[in-house]
């Protein structure tokens, strides 16, 4: 049994496999309790850490050493089974931090209006508000590339594919500043399989996949420049009326400016959608649509089937200026989008379930793929890190992490320069935000307390970045 187990994972599926990998990465020591016994063994074949297949949730706890555990996350299939057994947890052993994935908004709205944890859970997090902020987020900002938001910083990363004919090809990275005007930041860049950090003799290839860093304004000004126009999203077309696509067209149809609604607290941090929206819906069950119609009298509901050659609403994707692909499936989901796109619809969302579809879907063309395990597993690692990090995002498929993080008034790197700041290797700060300003900082810029800063770094070297701006 491994000794020093500090987060105990409750469920090995894709968000709990994929969470103990990221964690695995960063050296920390992680134990998963699966009660599926070919699961259990395939995860502990697949992942360096102690797996315990055991459907007694006491005695499992106690397989996985959770009496050293500093953090325990439930993020099993089962509201029921993740509040259960934090439960559990919270009443029989002293682990500091519980985090429950819960679906149900019921229960997300409970914790909320509580003033104590709930079921002594300290975090409650929903995957379908996750990753209908997700999608939301996107759409609010034209749907031309996916997005990284940062809580206390102006500045955003965005990603866009550089095409043969672009403007882009065959510069450096310094030239391009020479005709884009506006302030930003190339922060990595994807070629293939690999991710490379660039310097400014860095050469822009067809294909390359390139991360940006720029506030909002600079972003509409930089993608007009390289022919991605921003406009108004007032056609809109959801594929799968489920309850994502439900999610969806509530956000775009529903009056959730008011903070006591559901909706109101799901999205409250979004810029509510502007405008008159026409919403049409496609589904391919008569039942499911027949539910569309009664709840969405406001929109267009069409009972087909895409896939189907007898498929005749194509009229409403050509004139589309956006459709949303929300169904269970991610292969029908990107093939849909891919097909919107031939028609003519100017933008597309797909939602994929697996990372490595994000880069498959916009190889395609596929605008924005958003993948709700990445974001699931990005909101618990919020929760787990110190307290100084706001946000981690990670760059799909790479070993590649983006952390927002504040430096608090004893870090011992206040008052230094960058430069003297003995950073891991390959760890760079791409932004400070100060006094509300944000800065690309030089090497010669000066640490303050209470500065808000935005690195990159490889996963095995975050502990030690949260170190040196902790302590």
């Amino acid at each position: 049994m491994l000794s020093g187990v500090n987060i105990v994972i409750l469920g090995a599926g894709r968000v709990g496999y994929q969470l103990a990998k990221q964690l695995i990465e960063e050296n920390r020591d992680v134990a998963i309790i699966e009660k599926d016994p070919d699961r259990a063994k395939a995860v502990s074949e697949a992942l360096d850490c102690l797996v315990v297949n055991d459907i007694n949730r006491p005695a499992a706890l106690k397989q996985a050493d959770i009496e050293k555990a500093a953090y325990f996350v439930a993020v099993t299939d089962s509201d029921e089974v993740n509040l259960i057994t934090c439960g559990i947890v919270a009443n029989e052993f002293n682990v500091p931090c519980k985090i429950a994935r819960v679906r149900n908004i019921d229960f997300e709205s409970a914790e909320e209006s509580s003033q104590h944890s709930f079921l002594g859970i300290d975090y409650v997090v929903n995957p379908e508000a996750e990753l209908t902020r997700a999608i939301t987020a996107a759409i609010e900002r034209g749907a031309v590339s996916d997005i990284m938001l940062f809580e206390e910083s102006d500045m955003q990363m965005r990603s866009t594919r550089v095409e043969r004919d672009s403007v882009l090809v065959n510069r450096t990275i310094q030239e391009l500043r020479s005709f884009i005007n506006g302030e930003f930041l190339v922060v990595v860049v994807l070629r293939g399989a690999d991710y490379i950090i660039p310097t400014a003799q860095t050469v822009i290839k067809e294909n390359d996949k390139l991360y940006l860093l720029a506030t909002e304004p600079d972003f509409t000004n930089i993608f007009s420049q390289i022919g991605k126009v921003f406009s108004p999203m007032e056609r809109i077309v959801v594929m799968g009326g489920g309850r994502m696509g439900q999610y969806v067209v509530d956000y775009l149809l529903k009056d959730h400016k008011d903070p006591h609604s559901a909706f109101g607290r799901l999205f409250r941090r979004l810029v509510p959608v502007g405008g008159k929206k026409n919403i049409t819906i496609i589904d391919s069950d008569s039942k499911v649509c027949q539910t569309l119609a009664d709840r969405y009298p406001k929109a267009m509901v069409i009972n087909s089937d895409i896939s189907d050659e007898r498929f005749e609403e194509d009229v409403y994707l050509t004139k589309a200026d956006l459709v949303v692909t929300t169904t269970d499936n991610q292969e029908l989901n990107i093939v849909n989008a891919v097909y919107a796109k031939t028609l003519g619809t100017r933008r597309t969302v797909a939602l994929v379930n697996r990372s490595n579809f994000v880069h498959v879907a916009s190889h395609l063309g596929v605008d924005v793929a958003i993948s709700p395990v990445d974001s699931m597993v990005g909101t618990i690692l919020k929760h787990i890190r110190r307290s100084n990090v706001r946000q981690v995002h990670n760059i799909t498929g790479s070993s590649i992490d983006i952390i927002e993080l504040s430096v608090v008034e004893n870090s011992g790197v206040v008052g230094t320069k960058i430069k003297d700041i003995r950073l891991p290797a390959d760890s760079l700060i791409i932004s400070v935000t100060r006094d509300g300003q944000n800065i690309i900082p030089s090497a010669e810029l000066t640490i303050r307390s209470n500065d808000h800063l935005i690195t990159i770094t490889h996963k095995e070297s975050i502990p030690k970045l949260e170190e040196i701006f902790t302590e």
